[in-house]
């Protein structure tokens, strides 16, 4: 950490000011006993019919004057000295913050401000702490989504070259199944492009909101139609548990449909055949929960961690039997926040939950 002079150019600004005060007192002082006290002095000589001659006014002036200069003498040394000690105290936290913010500029987030105390200093080095906290996180998703996204570029790509490098060798035909699996490589690719166009859409969510009054029970019903062919295909069965009557609420209704498409297509993938998957929805004092449940493989208390970071998938092996590059929960998280909401997942009783809350 960058080190500093304890003789900054704030700490000699600060100690101008203490001297400056001290020595406007002590003129103000000096004045006082110039104009008023001497007056007094004079009479308390008249009361106590003490000659009142010009030496002894004199005398006393000369006295006070010795004595005030010697007091503020005192008060300059010990106020510039306390002053000192406490400007070191105050300052400190801001120099670390100056050295540690160096740090951050060059890429190293391992630095933090020490916290010695828990007034308005101490609450600024918490804030600043919890933001390098952010930024630390924020920097180490960033790599692990370049290293995500270039695991999922190199299947497909990989895969295209072998067919192409084949074909052009002669070694494989130009079949109709060889085309078929180039097209289905293609395809992944596009699909990750997508997914990862909406993830930035959704990163950028806050700045975009067109907030309007939706009923959401009507978006939710609305959009689950879209999937019942799906459902019905694997013989899903859906069980909706909607309130009666629900007043709207103030969101975006565009990306809230993004957000239960992402999680019906999320059920959808992960529920087996002849399953069940249960929507619920209820209204709080100033919330809306809506919870989608579906039977499956339980999920460990570890994946439940984690299943809303980007690019994770519950499967270890990576493979693509469910396919999805695990964005579509990070792009549900990002709305949903967006709109000042909250997202969880839980999993028992041979059911996984997600839900989302909504404020009302």
């Amino acid at each position: 950490m960058a080190t500093r002079s304890p003789f900054s150019q704030l700490s000699a600004k600060l100690l101008g000011i203490i001297a400056l005060v001290i020595m406007l007192a002590t003129f103000i002082v000096w004045i006082s006993i110039d104009y008023f006290a001497i007056d007094y002095f004079a009479s308390l000589l008249d009361k106590y019919k003490v000659p009142k001659k010009n030496e002894v006014l004199q005398m006393f002036l000369d006295a006070a004057h010795h004595g005030l200069m010697w007091a503020s003498l005192g008060a300059l040394i010990l106020g510039l000295g306390l002053g000192f000690l406490l400007i070191r105290m105050l300052l400190g936290p801001l120099y670390q913050m100056i050295g540690i913010t160096g740090k951050i500029s060059q890429g190293d987030y391992t630095s933090r401000v020490r916290i010695a105390s828990r007034d308005e200093i101490g609450e600024l080095g918490a804030a600043f702490n919890a933001m390098t906290d952010n930024l630390q996180r924020i920097e180490q998703l960033r790599k692990k989504m370049v290293i995500d996204v270039a695991h999922e570029l190199r299947g497909p790509l990989t895969n295209i070259r072998g067919y192409l490098d084949a074909l052009s060798n002669g070694v494989l035909p130009p079949t109709r199944k060889l085309v078929e699996s180039l097209h289905d490589e293609t395809l992944r690719l596009s699909n990750l492009s997508d997914d990862l166009m909406r993830l930035s859409v959704a990163d950028a969510a806050r700045l975009t909101l067109r907030r309007e009054s939706i009923d959401l029970s009507e978006l939710l019903a609305h959009t689950l139609n879209r999937f019942q062919a799906q459902f019905a295909e694997k013989a899903i069965t859906i069980e909706t548990q909607f309130p009666e009557s629900s007043e709207p609420i103030n969101a975006d209704s565009e990306k809230l449909t993004q957000v239960v498409q992402n999680l019906l297509d999320n059920a959808l993938r992960y529920t087996s055949r002849d399953g069940h998957v249960r929507i619920a929805m209820e209204r709080g004092t100033n919330l809306v929960k809506v919870a989608f449940a579906n039977t499956a493989e339980p999920i460990s208390r570890e994946d439940l961690a984690l299943i809303f970071e980007r690019f994770y998938r519950i499967d270890k092996s990576r493979s693509r039997e469910h396919g999805g590059a695990g964005i579509g929960l990070a792009i549900v998280k990002e709305l949903i926040e967006a709109h000042g909401g909250q997202v969880g997942a839980e999993s028992a009783a041979g059911e996984n939950w997600i839900w989302v809350t909504l404020p009302a």
